[in-house]
C-alpha cells in the first residue's frame, strides 16, 4: 500500500460512534477532516477534542439534503442510525438517509473526482442460511419486516454505489461492517455491547432477547477503522464488497457472562423475547479482506476491548445522556 499523504476529507456521521474514531484517527494523520453530523444520534461530546483543530471542521447537516463542498479527495459515507431502535422510530427516514444520502454523496464524489466509501452492513446478509458468510453470499432479507427499512435501505445503497461506478465511472470502495462496539458507543443505542455493559454497572437485569444461543462476532473499532483506511486508499482500485469484522463467534449468552465477571456485578440474567427477524447466526469470512487489504486482520480480542469499553462506560455520566428515541 502506498504511503498515505495529505487529503481534504469527508466523513459523514462524523459525530457518530464509528465516525467519532475515524475523525480521530484522519485528524491525527494531519489531513483536513470535514465532519459532517445532523445530531439524531451523533454527539458533538464525541468530537469535542477536535473542534480547536486547524485541521477539522464541524458542519451540523443531513445527508438527506444535497451538500456542496469542493476540493475534497475522499469522502467516507457513515451517517445512517445503525441501531434497531433508532433505525426503526422512523424507517421512512431510515430509507431517505440509505437511498437520499447514498445519492448525495455520490453526486458530490463525482463533482470532485474523489473516491467513496460507503459505510454497508452484515445485515445485507439478513438471517443467513450460509455460514459463515462471504461476498458472494447473496442473503435471506425479509423486504417487509421491521428491519427491512435498514437492511434493505443498505444493500439498496450498494446497488446505487455500482450503478454510479457504472455509469460514471465513480472511485467506489463498500465494506460490509459486522457488529463493532468500542468507547463513544451511545449507552441507550439498544445494541447488545452497550445494553449488556450499562445495565451490568448499574446492577440491574441484563436482558437477553431470546434464548442466548444465537451468535454474533464482536470487532473492537480501531480493527474496523483500520479496515476502512486501507480500504479507501488500496491502489488496485478495488471496491468491495468486503467483510470488515472478527471471526471469532459468541453466543448472546456468553456476552453477558463476560461482561457480568468483568463489571464483578451482581446483575442477573432476564429473558425477553426475541425480535422479528434477528438473525440466529452472524460471523464474517474475513478472506477476501486479507487478501485485498495487505493481511488486514482484527487484533483486538473480546476481553481486551470489552475492558477498554467498560471503563469509558464507567466514566459516563448517565444523566447528561437520554435516548435519541422512546425505543432503546
Amino acid at each position: 500500500m502506498a504511503d498515505i499523504q495529505f487529503k481534504r476529507i469527508l466523513v459523514t456521521g462524523g459525530a457518530g460512534f464509528l465516525g467519532s474514531h475515524l475523525c480521530t484517527r484522519l485528524v491525527g494523520e494531519g489531513h483536513d477532516v470535514i465532519c459532517v453530523d445532523n445530531l439524531f444520534t451523533g454527539q458533538k461530546s464525541n468530537v469535542a477534542h477536535l473542534m480547536d483543530k486547524d485541521n477539522f471542521e464541524f458542519i451540523r447537516h443531513d445527508i438527506r439534503e444535497p451538500l456542496q463542498l469542493e476540493g475534497l479527495d475522499q469522502i467516507y459515507n457513515l451517517a445512517c442510525p445503525a441501531a434497531p431502535g433508532h433505525y426503526q422510530w422512523d424507517p421512512i427516514g431510515t430509507m431517505k438517509t440509505c437511498i437520499l444520502g447514498a445519492i448525495n454523496m455520490l453526486d458530490l464524489a463525482k463533482y470532485n473526482g474523489a473516491t467513496i466509501l460507503q459505510a454497508s452492513t452484515s445485515e445485507c446478509y439478513g438471517d443467513p442460511l450460509v455460514h459463515p458468510q462471504t461476498e458472494d453470499y447473496r442473503g435471506n432479507v425479509s423486504c417487509t419486516g421491521p428491519r427491512a427499512c435498514y437492511d434493505e435501505g443498505k444493500r439498496a445503497a450498494e446497488t446505487l454505489f455500482f450503478d454510479h461506478n457504472r455509469m460514471h465511472g465513480t472511485k467506489i470502495r463498500i465494506v460490509r461492517i459486522f457488529n463493532t462496539y468500542g468507547p463513544n458507543l451511545h449507552p441507550y443505542d439498544g445494541r447488545v455491547v452497550s445494553n449488556f455493559i450499562r445495565q451490568a454497572l448499574a446492577g440491574e437485569d441484563i436482558t437477553i432477547y431470546g434464548d442466548g444461543q444465537q451468535t454474533r462476532s464482536f470487532q473492537y473499532v480501531d480493527d474496523l477503522i483500520e479496515a476502512m483506511i486501507r480500504m479507501v486508499n488500496n491502489e488496485d482500485d478495488f471496491t468491495g464488497p468486503v467483510n470488515t469484522g472478527n471471526p471469532h463467534e459468541f453466543t448472546i449468552r456468553e456476552l453477558a457472562d463476560i461482561v457480568i465477571r468483568l463489571t464483578n456485578s451482581e446483575s442477573k440474567i432476564v429473558h425477553m423475547p426475541a425480535p422479528v427477524d434477528d438473525p440466529v447466526m452472524r460471523r464474517p469470512d474475513i478472506t477476501l479482506a486479507k487478501e485485498k487489504l495487505g493481511g488486514w486482520e482484527p487484533t483486538i480480542q473480546l476481553e481486551e476491548g470489552l475492558v477498554k469499553t467498560i471503563e469509558y462506560f464507567a466514566n459516563l455520566d448517565l444523566t447528561k445522556w437520554r435516548p435519541p428515541t422512546k425505543n432503546y
